[in-house]
């Protein structure tokens, strides 16, 4: 865990694109699941912040 925090404050990429990818898995459930109306709502802006980091996050230093 400390070596993924580590990755992160120096911006590494394999920590940053795991981290992007998280949020892009959590917007689609977010998206699918049927019983909270607040995470139906914000699914597409977390999928959205998740793809644009992705993008961002694929240039920096391995």
């Amino acid at each position: 865990m400390t070596g993924f925090i580590n990755n992160l404050l120096r911006f590494r990429r394999g920590a940053w694109e795991m981290l992007a990818s998280i949020l892009i898995a959590l917007g689609v459930f977010m998206l699918m699941q049927p019983f909270w109306m607040v995470a139906f709502t914000y699914s597409f802006l977390v999928t959205l912040i998740g793809t644009v980091m992705f993008i961002i996050v694929s240039h920096f230093q391995e």
